[in-house]
């Protein structure tokens, strides 16, 4: 039995290792895009934010049933930077375009020009596990300036989207060292 809506956005016979990763003809490399698909860790947390999100709005409204508006209105912002926060989480990694290369932390967000990119290289080294400061032997994908200068790793083994995902880290890495070599050239 056809089901023709799960292949509406890829094509799911498309031959190939890694029939998944493959730029569909209509992408367009102009724009903005994550090489990968957020991990099951991020997804999560996020996932869990929105569910505290929710009982705070609901707090909110209970707040404001009972005469206290002032208090509904503090908790409602609480609930709004709860949700913004979610949101953020789901953004944050790297992005790659034609004009160049994007880190997207929590707070701040990093852009890099291909020209102005050495090389872009995985690496054995200590890395965060989770983002938190305990740190593990892993791989971590480093983006190397044209004075010398390291960006902060831009993926590694053990971060929210790789964790306990070899196999998704290796095309990750591999299709942005592939995206650098293609438009560091120019």
């Amino acid at each position: 039995m056809p089901l023709p809506f799960l292949t509406a956005d890829r094509a799911v016979d498309a031959p190939g290792e890694y029939s998944d990763d493959v730029a569909l003809p209509f992408d367009d490399h102009d724009r903005w895009r994550r090489p990968y698909r957020p991990g099951p860790w991020r997804v999560g947390a996020a996932a869990m934010l929105l569910l505290l999100a929710s009982f705070v709005l609901l707090a909110a409204v209970i707040i404001a049933a009972a005469g206290e508006p002032a208090g509904a209105v503090a908790v409602l912002g609480i609930a709004v930077l709860v949700i913004a926060s979610a949101l953020r989480l789901l953004r944050v990694g790297v992005w790659v375009s034609r004009a160049g290369l994007r880190r997207v932390a929590f707070l701040t967000t990093t852009t890099v020009a291909w020209p102005r990119i050495a090389g872009v290289r995985t690496v054995q080294q200590p890395v965060r596990w989770l983002g938190l400061p305990r740190t593990v032997q892993g791989q971590a994908l480093l983006a190397e300036r044209q004075g010398g200068e390291t960006l902060p790793p831009l993926l590694t083994d053990h971060n929210a989207d790789f964790l306990g995902r070899g196999d998704a880290f290796d095309r990750a890495a591999d299709l942005v060292e592939a995206w650098g070599d293609e438009y560091r050239r120019g």
